[in-house]
């Protein structure tokens, strides 16, 4: 037996009540959807020398250190680490990455420790 194929014909509604103005109409053929500002337009949009030269903004780049503690994060994982392994002060987020940590060997751990600047000679 054969297997009847039936042609269809997707019919798609010119209009669509559930929006206010339709793209077509909006956008003809040939526009660009999108205009992008430049950085000195943005610039100037904002009024940036109405604004007190010591209140940090985006265009000076001073401004205040954080006073939020640094976030402890997995030398290994790249997440955010609640434990430190005693014998070699590497951060993990989980048991199977303390395995992982506890099988590395020492001049793997000095080149983690060293990225974060927390190099020490270990016994």
């Amino acid at each position: 037996m054969e297997a009847e194929v039936i042609k269809a014909e997707l019919v798609l509604p010119t209009h669509m009540s559930f929006k206010r103005v339709q793209t077509y109409e909006k956008y003809p053929k040939g526009q660009s959807k999108v205009r992008w500002k430049q950085l000195k337009q943005i610039i100037q949009a904002e009024n940036y020398q109405n604004y007190d030269p010591d209140e940090p903004n985006y265009v000076n780049i001073e401004s205040p250190p954080s006073m939020q503690p640094c976030k402890r994060i997995c030398d290994i994982t790249g997440f955010e680490a609640p434990y430190q392994d005693p014998r070699t002060n590497l951060r993990y987020a989980n048991a199977d990455v303390f395995k992982l940590v506890r099988s590395l060997p020492n001049e793997y751990v000095q080149r983690y420790l060293a990225l974060r600047k927390a190099a020490v000679v270990l016994r």
